[in-house]
């Protein structure tokens, strides 16, 4: 039991330093995540961008070296790698947090940054979104933690698990570390869209109910 215990957690660190190799290989093409799977094949690297050309390269010739330098430097046998495009940055909690998090290291106002894509995502469609940054903010002596939030969104429970998208990153300033996160939820609870629904249909009927007694009197 302990051996493979031993195995399992020497895989989890493994991918761990895939994922953070990656996200510094193509921070420029505003990577959000890779999935990692095992087939009898070999290992299938599902890699997510916003800019995958900047991943792929000309004729798609980068990937075969990123594969074999992969394969070189972490040991995985025949390594397959796949790009994906994320179709809407705002909407992926990884990738705001970076963008977050590299624009309070060009020397942006943090409260700034925080409320300007709070509005973005919310404009992407998002049912709820907060921001939360903590660190030595603004040149203040002690460290500071700030939420900046808008919309519907749940940190506990199944909702938390299943419809929230989560995403950290870190600022290197000169005072210290500043740490950013990003929750987003990009749906509504099923029950909240039928609550809705009833209300509106509710809504209607008052207003009908109204038109007729007005054109009675």
């Amino acid at each position: 039991m302990m051996a493979i215990e031993k195995i399992f957690v020497k895989e989890s660190i493994k991918e761990a330093e895939l994922q953070e190799w990656l996200a510094k290989r193509f921070e420029k093409a505003d990577f959000s995540k890779a999935d990692i799977q095992k087939t009898p094949l070999g290992t299938r690297i599902m890699v997510y961008a916003y800019k995958p050309g900047l991943v792929v390269g000309r004729s798609g010739r980068r990937i075969n070296e990123i594969a074999q330098e992969i394969k070189e430097k972490f040991g995985i046998e025949n390594p397959m790698l796949d790009v994906m495009e994320v179709e809407e940055p705002f909407l992926d909690a990884r990738i705001v947090a970076k963008r977050v998090a590299r624009a309070i290291e060009r020397g942006i106002n943090y409260k700034k940054v925080c409320k300007f894509y709070v509005d973005k995502v919310m404009q992407a469609g998002a049912t709820g979104v907060q921001i939360e940054v903590g660190g030595k903010l603004a040149g203040v002596e002690r460290s500071r933690f700030q939420k900046f939030r808008a919309g519907y969104i749940t940190h506990s429970g199944e909702y938390a698990e299943t419809l929230v998208d989560k995403g950290m990153a870190k600022a290197m300033m000169k005072p210290g570390l500043v740490g950013v996160k990003v929750f987003i939820m990009k749906e509504p609870p099923k029950e909240f869209i039928w609550e809705k629904k009833i209300k509106t249909e509710e809504t209607e009927e008052v207003e009908e109910e109204k038109t007729e007694e007005v054109k009675e009197d």
